[in-house]
């Protein structure tokens, strides 16, 4: 059990010390009572999901008792003495039964939820959100990712307190994450550590699970020396919780220190072994090397083998009053982010504590039975509040009503209200003379810009704006709005070279009042902070309106978090650019295939790519509105650098919302229709001006969101199967073309984002896009290379009139 000396350990108390400061005998015998009754529930859940519920696909339900186990000290110690309700937690998320046996003990739970773990429609096996309710500050489940959004959601508290945004009444909270150690092998929790320590964030609590068992294997020695180092290099304060208090009382005996050493040097994988064995296992092990030490041997001699293995695994993590004395210390000192290490046993107190190939593990039949005994659960009882506790039940009652985190947050709960920020019916639209070239990137940085300014009824809007970026904010035209809103930071801190006289297109005054917070090159750092920003009004009390940026390629360095995000209904607006190849000479690294499917695919974010400004203008003032729904989502989109002449019209805006519409419509009838998407529109338009000559009553679809297209077909489908009639937008837009026609679709992107269509009504589709890696070149060759010019598309068209 190898690990380097501790930064800073917690006082320990002298072996005959009161048990727990501030804690009298019967409070300390509360919290043992509910620790115990916690680890029957969440074994009980578990063993219920897997071995009582009817299985009938046959499939191995699962649950991780031991990782529950290993957690449910610490979360004890957090829920029923240290949280206040202000307070958010990220709950490790193989202790998900835990946390749920916990809402059910504070009366935030029904019991007849206990037995749906794991069922369509019951509570979850991770901590959800959306799905288990108010409860769940931030969801948990792609390990690493709930851990880091603590430090990303301390960044928002401090930003919504420093510019006056949040609720008077409700103070600020501490961030606290129950982490599991494997999950510190995640890179982007050093990402997000880096961040942090930029940001200067505080009020952050990590609190780590050391088991030191993961899936496959046994944590490697010495190895959280390493990582201590990291956290203390970031600015944080490091606790090891090592030893509970019956061992630090041994240790304290004569030669106990020599027994300290045994212990300290026993590697991770033999003291799991041993643990397994249990006590004359431990027994042989240490008189094997310290059998001639007195005082070692008065020490464990005394005791019989069950007692034994008791004391040898007295860990901090294990032990109540060391983790309440560790958390209120930490608590006393201020908000210096703090990493607690806590020595744990995986499956403590279960048959297979100990052993490495517990993770996935399930208690027999047997076991169960064994364990009800000891537990003291009568038959039929297994989910009553407090079978088997040795304390009346009323006691417990006024317990935990009385603590801390049982305390009301806000009249709504745990998820609060904010108002919705009022969007004008218009956004500023870019000033474009005839012929004046812009891209969708420009014609966004300038839309913003002008709503930077705050004037008139964009004051509003423009208070509740927040823009970030990875250190793309110039690249992708977001400079001037941080020329007029600033860069947010805790500190006030000068712009050198505009204090020095030097000329520079970035005037990036930084302090508490600024509306943009600026990233390092870490794309899983935006959507994460993306994530929290788009939560603030149900976490914080205010409504803000998040917009960052990203390079488009590079959407998918940040995917896992994006989803994340997306997972726990956080509203942001996501801009991309450029879009496919349309940053020509970068080569294929910095060009994008399979961006436009993403956007399809994914859940609770729309995803649209306008062509022209007056699209855009049209789009963001959506989306503005759309995040703030109750039935609204995030949105994505995705923009180009490259400059197209813009065209001189009166748009409709439900048609760009919808997902497409008419450019050019086609005749009744009509047996040709090309559909584009994005910055291709001059390539399409010159193909459209020729096969007009031929088919005169060809039709041109701009197509500004496949997503929403394709998300109402299906919508309209399944309403239709269950006899609600109707038309889908994708269906009138191609009711006025034959029934046998043909469809050209093309975008700078995968083809497959517009083959669908041919399933609508059955049309004939011939889908250009890009469906390989680029590479360097001008666009001319790239659009001639990737079958995207005017040529291409006419070609196609030629080949679907005639049906090859």
């Amino acid at each position: 059990m190898t690990a380097e000396r501790p930064i800073r350990t917690v006082p320990q108390a002298q072996p005959h010390a009161p048990a727990l400061a501030r804690t009298d005998a019967q409070r300390l015998r509360l919290l043992h009572a509910l620790e115990r009754k916690l680890l029957w529930l969440s074994a009980w859940m578990i063993h219920h999901a897997n071995h009582i519920r009817p299985n009938r696909d046959g499939l191995k339900v699962g649950g991780h008792q031991a990782s529950c186990a290993s957690s449910v000290s610490i979360l004890a110690a957090l829920y029923f003495e240290i949280l206040r309700p202000q307070d958010r937690v990220a709950v490790k998320p193989h202790a998900g039964p835990v946390f749920h046996a916990i809402n059910y003990l504070l009366g935030r739970q029904e019991r007849d939820k206990l037995s749906t773990l794991r069922q369509f429609g019951g509570i979850q096996p991770y901590p959800s959100r959306v799905k288990d309710g108010a409860e769940v500050d931030f969801s948990t489940g792609s390990v690493g990712l709930g851990v880091a959004l603590t430090s990303f959601g301390s960044l928002v508290q401090d930003y919504v307190k420093l510019h006056g945004l949040g609720r008077p009444e409700l103070p600020a909270g501490r961030h606290v994450a129950i982490v599991g150690d494997a999950e510190l092998d995640e890179g982007n929790i050093y990402e997000a550590l880096l961040e942090g320590w930029k940001h200067d964030v505080r009020n952050v609590w990590w609190v780590v699970d050391y088991n030191r068992q993961s899936l496959d294997s046994v944590v490697p020695d010495r190895l959280f020396g390493r990582i201590e180092g990291l956290f203390r290099d970031m600015g944080w304060n490091v606790v090891t919780l090592k030893y509970g208090r019956r061992l630090e009382a041994a240790f304290a005996r004569e030669d106990g220190e020599a027994l300290r050493r045994w212990i300290d040097d026993c590697p991770n994988s033999l003291y799991a072994a041993l643990t397994f064995q249990g006590g004359a296992a431990f027994r042989r092990a240490i008189l094997a090397e310290l059998g001639r030490v007195d005082g070692v041997r008065a020490i464990i001699d005394p005791l019989d083998d069950d007692e034994l293995a008791a004391l040898m695994t007295n860990l901090g993590g294990h032990d109540i009053e060391t983790l309440t004395e560790a958390f209120r210390v930490a608590a006393a000192e201020g908000d210096q982010p703090t990493c607690f290490i806590a020595y744990t046993v995986k499956g403590m107190g279960l048959p297979f504590a100990g052993h490495k190939d517990n993770h996935a593990g399930l208690m027999t039949k047997e076991q169960m039975a064994s364990f009800r005994d000891a537990m003291g659960i009568r038959d039929g009882h297994e989910f009553d509040r407090f079978e088997g506790l040795d304390v009346p039940e009323a006691e417990l009652e006024a317990f935990l009503a009385s603590i801390p985190f049982a305390q009301p947050l806000a009249p709504e709960g745990r998820q609060l209200q904010s108002p919705t920020i009022p969007v004008p019916a218009s956004l500023p639209a870019p000033r474009v003379p005839p012929g004046r070239m812009m891209s969708t990137q420009g014609a966004f940085g300038e839309i913003l810009a002008e709503i930077g300014r705050g004037q008139g009824e964009n004051a509003a809007l423009a208070e509740r704006i927040v823009t970030t970026s990875p250190d793309v904010t110039v690249s992708t035209n977001l400079g001037p709005w941080v020329n007029r809103r600033g860069i947010f930071d805790r500190h006030l801190k000068n712009d050198v070279f505009r204090d020095a006289k030097l000329a520079s297109a970035q005037r990036w005054g930084m302090g508490p009042e600024g509306q943009h917070i600026e990233l390092g090159i870490a794309e899983q750092n935006l959507f994460l902070l993306l994530g929290a920003l788009g939560l603030s009004h149900s976490l914080y009390g205010a409504r803000l309106l998040p917009v960052g940026t990203v390079y488009d390629p590079f959407v998918n360095r940040g995917l896992d978090a994006l989803i994340y995000g997306c997972y726990q209904d956080a509203r942001f607006l996501l801009v991309s650019t450029p879009s496919g190849l349309t940053l020509a000479p970068e080569g294929g690294q910095h060009q994008s295939v399979n961006t436009p499917l993403i956007g399809m695919a994914q859940d609770r974010l729309v995803a649209y790519e306008p062509a022209y400004a007056d699209e855009l203008a049209i789009l963001m003032r959506f989306a503005f509105e759309h995040m703030q729904k109750a039935d609204g989502s995030a949105v994505w989109l995705r923009l180009s650098t490259r400059a197209l002449a813009q065209p001189e019209r009166r748009l409709d805006p439900a048609g760009v919302i919808a997902g497409g519409y008419w450019l050019v419509p086609p005749g009744p009838g009509s047996k040709l229709a090309i559909a584009y998407q994005g910055p291709v529109a001059p390539e399409v338009r010159e193909a459209f001006d020729a096969i007009r000559e031929d088919v005169p009553d060809a039709g041109l679809l701009a197509v500004t969101s496949p997503d929403r297209l394709q998300a109402g077909w299906l919508a309209q489908g399944r309403a239709r199967r269950q006899g609600q009639p109707g038309e889908s937008t994708v269906e009138k837009l191609l009711a006025p073309l034959a029934p046998d026609a043909a469809l050209v679709t093309i975008l700078d992107g995968h083809p497959a984002a517009h083959a669908w269509l041919g399933s609508v009504r059955g049309q004939r589709v011939v889908p250009l896009g890009v469906d390989r890696f680029g590479q360097a070149g001008d666009l001319p060759d790239l659009y001639a290379a990737y079958g995207l010019d005017a040529a291409a598309i006419l070609d196609a068209c030629a080949a679907a009139v005639l049906g090859r």
